[in-house]
């Protein structure tokens, strides 16, 4: 079953006392099973956000020692920013990440608040999928008035909080409220203006978030507000959905900015934002000269800004993950403020565990020193699988010249659709690199089990057999994957440049290697399963792309040989 992951992303209204801050954000740290992924603080906003996961109890437990960390160290009564913002720990969203239904995750939220109102005696209100009425959905409506407007706030019928005290006492003027929400993944995003205009960078915030701005009578910024029959004041909608937007000044940086709220970037992108953003700013006289990205991003949204740009560009699609990082950071230059970090800002490379030792992570020296140690592994399958990767990294190679070579242009697309297919092989291959090591290491791990009783032998004999059989599907994985992987290499023989008909050909050789080395494997394992007729099985497929294989490999040669 998969494990159930959520993240918290607590906003505390303090960004320029280092020491709080950190003794604000480690407190999370003292909860067992949850990891400080992000601090991330803002001088002008004198804000931080503070990013941790875990399981749903302990990070909920995490979220109450840092709400109770900040109402002890932070008092609202001093507090000045240019963020909108009610309380000490402003507001603390969860947000589902693996496992966990957004519903289940807002059951948790409101577990967090009641524990908060009963023990801190602070108040606060549910919002997003928290929201215990529609009106409350909306943190802007939750968080009106802000702190100096919470007095009457809280004695207002209408607005009694969702948990905590009612009464504007001493304690809560110094804490202030917090809004507790469960909610989709959001992405706080500011884009850099060059302009000291806060007024024009609302307006630019304005044209793109959803709620747009008031109509008014003649269309001019200081003209009557329009109402409709009811009275109420009718909205231009903005460009996109899913956007929430202002303008401000940051002092820290001495430039303008739009902030962003990207609720649900399966409607918007981060790439979508940036990019009218600065067709609005040009219209305006403005220019964007980059972006910030506040908290973690998933690895998604960069790769997809990556793509986004490189179709752009008519540039194929079939580059590494690194390089799209990189191609995602200068185009939206993420990188124009301060150094943008990828293994400190995407969440899935925060999440990563580093202290796992990887085949694939060495040099290829220590590779190389690792492969001819004395220890079993890794053996002659890790290395199929890595022959294999390399043969259709050629393959790609040759697809990615191929659609850059002048007078080639109109040909790209063909060209990126192979170098994508060949960068998918590649990725699985990689992992069967080290899944090779690890089913080997499931055997001797199952002839290390105890064997006293008929009970312990029974258990060891089907752990010995279920991980022999383990050991001989990978290696086939890796014939498979290798043997699909030759149609790339075969496109680019036939189809790209021909003066790189030879990298295309060693590909095909190296992805031959791989399938006979696997082979070698499939067999020698296959032959201790006791289960014979799953091995007479994977045996007769996997005999059928050896010879598939080496047929591909005679038309090859041959081929190569008439050109050459």
């Amino acid at each position: 079953m998969q494990k159930q992951l959520i993240e918290c992303v607590p906003n505390i209204s303090e960004g320029r006392d280092s020491d709080k801050i950190n003794k604000i954000s480690s407190i999370v740290e003292t909860v067992e099973g949850v990891t400080l992924l992000d601090v991330d603080p803002g001088k002008a906003t004198n804000r931080t956000v503070i990013t941790f996961v875990g399981e749903p109890q302990p990070v909920i437990d995490a979220a109450f020692l840092l709400i109770q960390k900040a109402a002890e160290l932070i008092d609202m009564t001093k507090h000045s920013g240019e963020h909108p913002r009610f309380g000490a720990t402003d507001v603390c969203p969860l947000v589902p990440i693996a496992g966990i239904s957004l519903e289940e995750t807002a059951k948790y939220a409101h577990k967090l608040g009641e524990r908060v109102g009963k023990e801190l005696n602070i108040p606060g209100y549910f919002y997003e999928e928290a929201a215990k009425e529609e009106k409350r959905k909306n943190l802007a409506n939750c968080r009106s008035g802000e702190y100096e407007g919470l007095a009457n706030k809280l004695t207002d019928a209408a607005w009694k909080p969702d948990f905590g005290p009612t009464e504007f006492n001493t304690q809560v003027a110094k804490s202030g409220a917090t809004a507790i929400s469960a909610r989709d993944f959001l992405i706080a995003y500011n884009v850099n203006l060059n302009t000291t205009s806060t007024r024009r960078a609302n307006a630019i915030a304005f044209d793109i978030r959803e709620a747009g701005r008031f109509k008014r009578e003649g269309n001019v910024v200081n003209g009557k507000k329009v109402l409709d029959e009811n009275g109420e004041a009718v909205r231009v909608p903005g460009k996109l959905k899913a956007v929430k937007g202002i303008g401000w000044f940051i002092d820290e940086y001495g430039i303008a900015q739009i902030s962003y709220n990207l609720t649900n970037i399966t409607i918007t992108s981060m790439h979508e934002a940036f990019d009218e953003s600065c067709k609005a700013a040009n219209e305006r006289g403005l220019r964007v000269t980059g972006s910030e990205l506040i908290g973690l991003v998933p690895l998604q949204a960069m790769l997809d800004a990556a793509d986004f740009y490189l179709v752009k560009q008519e540039r194929s699609l079939g580059v590494s993950e690194s390089e799209k990082v990189k191609i995602a950071v200068k185009s939206l230059g993420l990188d124009d403020l301060k150094p943008f970090i990828p293994a400190e800002k995407i969440i899935e490379y925060k999440l990563k565990n580093t202290s796992e030792k990887k085949l694939i992570d060495f040099k290829l020296d220590d590779f190389a020193d690792e492969t001819a140690g004395e220890s079993m592994a890794p053996g002659g399958g890790s290395i199929a699988a890595y022959v294999g990767t390399l043969g259709v990294a050629l393959g790609t190679m040759v697809a990615n010249l191929s659609g850059h070579k002048a007078g080639w242009d109109d040909r790209w697309e063909f060209f990126s659709q192979w170098a994508v297919k060949g960068q998918a092989y590649k990725t699985r291959l990689l992992f069967l690199v080290d899944e090779d090591t690890n089913a080997f290491n499931k055997i001797i791990d199952g002839f290390r089990m105890p064997k006293d009783s008929d009970e312990e032998k029974a258990a060891r004999s089907q752990a010995i057999e279920d991980a022999t059989i383990y050991a001989t599907e990978i290696p086939f994985q890796v014939m498979e994957t290798a043997y699909e992987s030759m149609e790339v290499m075969q496109a680019m023989i036939k189809d790209g440049m021909e003066s790189s008909l030879s990298d295309a050909g060693v590909g095909i050789l190296c992805a031959r290697a791989a399938v006979l080395g696997a082979y070698f494997n499939v067999r020698i394992n296959a032959k201790d399963i006791k289960d014979r007729d799953f091995a007479e099985n994977i045996l007769a497929k996997a005999k059928n792309i050896y010879e598939a294989t080496l047929a591909i490999e005679a038309d090859t040669i041959a081929y190569i040989d008439s050109k050459m």
